[in-house]
């Protein structure tokens, strides 16, 4: 059952598969800090701009407003992906606030650091509880089960990207390190994976979502 959920949504797993590979070979060749460091003199005006509004596809209340939404649709889909938001939601809680209780963020880790880091100004930066990124971990919650759900599989890619965007502005705006952005991103995926593979044939006795 996992390997045909994986194999109908390779654009998908086979991309995010990619990401990770890459992403975990540069974690183990280069620290957080120097990481961090490369992102953070790779900013903009523009992209000052516009990852505070992207920043906010992994905020909890969109995740809801997204369920409601799926729900007026289809109130299977949108209980499925509610579920999703619930699991995801209490790991991230868990790990941040038990396991991981006062892992501090890049703001508080580097607030000795002779580098001169790049802050957009006005944006309310957290200082604890780092590991891993709720955000990041709720963006792919989210679009990683809308690209399970979705009938046109070619658009998986469109999903994974945007999940991607959402982690990334997370390192970006100097909430967050690499690794809480990447271990957030399975944590995420791995929540939709097994809310999907649980409650599908009860959602399935509904019709999916429609394409045009």
């Amino acid at each position: 059952m996992l390997l045909h959920l994986i194999r109908k949504n390779w654009l998908f797993f086979l991309p995010y598969a990619i990401i990770l590979a890459i992403v975990g070979v540069l974690q183990l060749m280069y620290s957080q800090e120097l990481l961090m460091q490369w992102v953070n003199t790779r900013n903009s005006p523009l992209a000052d701009q516009v990852f505070p509004y992207v920043t906010y596809l992994g905020d909890g209340a969109t995740y809801v407003i997204v369920c409601l939404l799926l729900a007026i649709f289809n109130w299977r889909i949108g209980l499925m992906e509610f579920a999703s938001f619930v699991l995801s939601s209490l790991t991230s809680e868990f790990l941040k606030k038990v396991v991981f209780n006062g892992s501090p963020r890049p703001l508080k880790y580097f607030e000795h650091s002779t580098f001169q880091y790049h802050i957009i100004k006005g944006l309310d930066i957290h200082s604890y509880n780092s590991f891993p990124s709720g955000h990041t971990i709720s963006a792919f919650a989210m679009f990683s089960l809308m690209a399970f759900l979705y009938p046109r599989k070619d658009m998986g890619w469109i999903f994974l990207f945007l999940a991607v965007l959402t982690g990334f502005s997370r390192v970006y705006l100097f909430q967050h390190f690499v690794e809480d952005v990447y271990a957030g991103s399975v944590i995420g995926t791995v929540s939709s994976v097994i809310i999907y593979l649980f409650m599908r044939r009860w959602v399935m006795k509904e019709p999916k979502f429609k394409s045009n």
